[in-house]
């Protein structure tokens, strides 16, 4: 072989081992360092960069889905985690007169008269928010309550009223979801008498305003707002054990079958579960102008299906 060919071999050799060398350098680059080099702006390259905004997802980490379920902007609680949990008061137990034998009108229903031992019991301190629901419906374990003109779900500035319009199997579920039960009507009696106290309201005997009441008043519902306001807005109203709106705001779901008597009811505190269809509420609501609705023993019932801006519920267990 002449001296030029050998040459010319040689820088051939040369070139292909410089050239694998080089391609196996950048194979073994440290992947830090590749993505160093490809955090400069100049730089074209198809490797996804996370930006401050974090709008470029990061490989092999999910997507987390904002669910609303019926919230508008605002109102959602991170994650369906309520900035106020439900809380509970414990409600001492013993023996009261239920019912009434007065003869007044829209009373005739709240008789016989009749003993009832309470056992020791928890009742959730307000009624069920509209963010402590919508944590059920996030995970799952409810639906959407109705919308319209005097429901709270999907309003702005309603996370902390009373949920409503809710069906009684609604609540039923949602108690159920938070290890608890809808109270008894004699439960709701008791503990809305401040522990079976002989007197009309949860706060004495004085006839109900808006000091104490969301109700009928200052020239219209709710006191005027025309609609709920948040719970515990009139502690002047609390009973005695510090129990919230148990007269006011919303209606009440209970567990109870309703008929028109207590005659067949149970006497241990029990809920009745015998014949009918309809089910009892309690507590009056914030668009009756007839004061005698917020009485602890009136008697108030629904078809279980009514999704009424009228109605909530609270917990016992």
């Amino acid at each position: 072989m002449t001296s030029w060919k050998k040459y010319v071999l040689a820088t051939v050799v040369v070139m292909v081992a410089g050239f694998a060398y080089v391609k196996n350098s950048h194979r073994n680059i440290p992947s830090d360092i590749r993505d160093a080099v490809a955090d400069n702006a100049d730089f074209n390259t198809t490797i996804p960069i996370l930006k401050d905004n974090g709008n470029i997802p990061v490989p092999n980490q999910p997507a987390i889905e904002h669910v609303s379920k019926g919230y508008v902007a605002g109102n959602d609680p991170s994650a369906g985690v309520p900035t106020k949990p439900v809380e509970w008061v414990t409600i001492n137990g013993g023996k009261f007169t239920m019912g009434t034998d007065s003869g007044e009108k829209g009373f005739e229903d709240a008789k016989p008269i009749h003993e009832v031992s309470i056992k020791t019991f928890d009742m959730s301190k307000t009624d069920v928010t509209v963010e402590q629901y919508a944590e059920c419906v996030i995970k799952g374990g409810c639906t959407e309550p109705a919308t319209g003109d005097y429901c709270n779900w999907g309003k702005t500035g309603r996370q902390l009223h009373p949920v409503n319009c809710v069906d009684w199997d609604q609540a039923s579920k949602y108690a159920k979801f938070k290890g608890g039960r809808l109270p008894s009507e004699s439960e709701f009696e008791y503990a809305a008498t401040s522990g079976g106290k002989n007197q009309k309201y949860p706060w004495g005997n004085d006839e109900p305003t808006c000091d104490k009441a969301v109700m009928y008043g200052n020239g219209g519902y709710g006191c005027g707002k025309n609609s709920t306001m948040p719970v515990c807005s009139k502690t002047a109203g609390n009973t005695a054990q510090g129990l919230c709106d148990m007269a006011g705001n919303v209606w009440q779901w209970l567990q109870d079958k309703y008929q028109d008597s207590y005659n067949g009811t149970p006497t241990n505190g029990s809920a009745f579960e015998g014949a009918g269809s309809y089910r009892v509420g309690r507590g009056g609501s914030f668009g009756y102008d007839d004061a005698s609705f917020l009485r602890a023993d009136f008697r108030y019932n629904d078809d279980p299906g009514s999704r009424s801006g009228r109605i909530g519920f609270r917990l016992a267990r």
